[in-house]
């Protein structure tokens, strides 16, 4: 076994420890120091995150937890652990104005929108954000334009896909999955919570129901402290609501963001979609409720005061937005989410959806992005680069993405270069560059199984919906399929990109020739075709891996 599998392996090992850092061994586990980890001298970050990459995986974390659901005492003594090396105590968490958001689909794009609208009132934010995950931190502090010298740490220990929180204090903490009985819990006194739209994902960890998945949400509730939700389907809202009831905690439901615009203008969002006006309606609650229950002045004039019932649920107040939370909700970007960059010929349009709902919410943010184009001078090429990762089912993402007829469907493993050796947060010990690169042509055979199949469309079939789903991600009826779509695997983003822009996007430059790329009829056809192409539109989507590797390249100084 070679040396990093086995630090891999000695890693899975746990240890519980008294909330004081004082050791106490579990048979058969590895014993960990609750002492601060010494600094190597010498040691660049790079260095540091091969060092972690030893010790642990995003993959080998998930069958770690898989295992050990059943021991919820054993968790949260090692996240206490995880703190004390951190140098802080569960108590030190409590002094955190902290804003706990959890959901399936929206949590990132509604800490963002959240995390701008406190700025916009002089308050200070550590808002952690990351095109490759989720997890989101935030840290408004007294009005100053300057950094703080409280000398609070700002920790951040990252889980994959993650509840995001968004915590006005001195710092910050991470924010971990919504388990009731794990880290997330740790944040025993938020000032409010807040529950975004729910779906299906990670049904080997939360459930294979929507209704179990709304019951490990709900482990962010607390008692007295005040929580919001989006409308959800029937049975996971009552599930949150029995969640609320079991613990005192007073749930509200978000009224749509048209009730907010009445008797003034409307609202303009930084994020585009139409399934961004539920974020923005949980983010407008979240920050009045925030700024209510620290006694700042401004928070919004309330349009009725009169409570009541939807769904048995309390009926959030209407109110009249502030200025300060028009313009956060304008002002507002979240990299990786509908964004678009305009590079000459090329347009990149970057939405990191991974589930059936996002990847419909998705399609129909980009047939709309294409709409105002105006007839070029020449033909317009529509390219697809996708990936998808984990136990998602990619032939349902896949026939989904069927109706933007692209011209190429291009597939690659979330590597910005083959060797992964330069950029250690790329290095993954769980699997190889073949078994990715397998996934990748396993992903290609579901697109030609599709293409077939649309020759010859079923006119009465209609578009699957994700269990439980919202109605309002249906999409529209579609007219028969006209021509198929050609494929390619490339090895790597930098390959795949080279590919597709053909050295015409005048920021993303390489070194090498990428008529060299591949020596293959389709690509030497579509080389061709693209270099003459008078507009080039690509999707990138599928991973919020993949769209963050694409952000790297195509955007330099995000990563500097």
């Amino acid at each position: 076994m070679s040396r990093a599998r086995s630090h891999l392996r000695a890693a899975l090992f746990l240890v519980a420890v008294s909330p004081r850092g004082v050791r106490i061994r579990v048979p058969g586990r590895r014993e960990l120091s609750a002492r601060p980890a010494p600094q190597e001298p010498g040691m660049e970050y790079q260095d540091a995150v091969r060092t972690l990459n030893t010790l642990q995986t995003n993959a080998s974390y998930l069958e770690q937890a898989k295992r050990q659901r059943g021991d919820p005492p054993t968790q949260l003594e090692v996240m206490k652990l995880y703190l004390a090396r951190s140098g802080l105590q569960v108590e030190d968490l409590d002094q955190l104005n902290i804003i706990h958001i959890t959901g399936t689909k929206g949590k990132g794009s509604t800490c963002a929108f959240t995390e701008r609208i406190l700025r916009g009132y002089g308050l200070k934010t550590g808002f952690f954000r990351c095109a490759s995950g989720s997890a989101s931190m935030g840290s408004p502090l007294a009005p100053s334009s300057s950094p703080s010298t409280s000398g609070a740490s700002i920790i951040g220990w990252r889980r994959p896909r993650t509840a995001a929180a968004v915590a006005p204090c001195p710092g910050t903490s991470a924010s971990s999955r919504s388990w009731p009985s794990t880290s997330s819990s740790k944040r025993r006194k938020p000032v409010v919570c807040g529950v975004s739209s729910l779906g299906i994902d990670h049904t080997s960890l939360l459930g294979d129901t929507m209704e179990k998945i709304a019951w490990q949400k709900g482990g962010i509730f607390k008692s007295g402290v005040p929580a919001f939700t989006v409308l959800q389907p029937d049975g996971p809202l009552a599930v949150l609501r029995e969640r609320a009831e079991q613990v005192s905690c007073p749930l509200y439901l978000c009224p749509p963001l048209e009730a907010l615009e009445e008797g003034g203008p409307p609202l303009t969002l930084g994020l585009q979609g139409e399934h961004q006006r539920s974020n923005a309606a949980l983010a407008l609650q979240l920050a009045r409720c925030w700024l209510q229950q620290k006694d700042h002045q401004g928070p919004g004039e309330l349009k009725a005061a009169r409570p009541s019932l939807q769904h048995q649920l309390l009926l959030a107040p209407t109110f009249q937005p502030t200025s300060r939370m028009r313009h956060g909700l304008r002002d507002t970007e979240w990299p990786g989410r509908t964004q678009i960059l305009r590079r000459g010929p090329l347009t990149w349009y970057l939405d990191g959806a991974h589930t059936c709902g996002s990847v419909q919410a998705c399609v129909r943010w980009f047939l709309q992005a294409l709409r105002p184009q105006r007839p070029g001078s020449g033909p317009e090429v529509r390219v697809l680069l996708f990936n998808s990762t984990g136990d998602r089912d990619p032939s349902a993402l896949l026939k989904l993405l069927q109706p933007c007829q692209f011209d190429y469907a291009v597939f690659c493993p979330n590597l910005t270069e083959v060797s992964s050796m330069d950029n250690a947060d790329q290095q993954n010990f769980s699997v190889t560059l073949d078994q990715v690169l397998l996934r990748c042509l396993e992903h290609q055979q579901h697109w030609s199984r599709l293409d077939e199949e649309q020759a010859s469309p079923d006119l009465w079939s209609t578009p699957s919906l994700e269990p439980g789903g919202p109605t309002s991600l249906l999409l529209a009826p579609r007219p028969p399929h006209t021509h198929c779509t050609s494929s390619l695997v490339f090895s790597c983003i930098s390959h795949a990109l080279q590919w597709i822009s053909q050295g015409r996007d005048p920021v993303f430059q390489t070194s090498s020739s990428p008529q060299n790329l591949l020596a293959h009829p389709v690509a030497d056809s579509g080389a061709s075709i693209l270099r003459e192409a008078a507009a080039i539109h690509v999707l990138v989507t599928g991973s919020l891996h993949l769209v963050g590797g694409v952000l790297k390249l195509l955007e330099p100084s995000l990563s500097q």
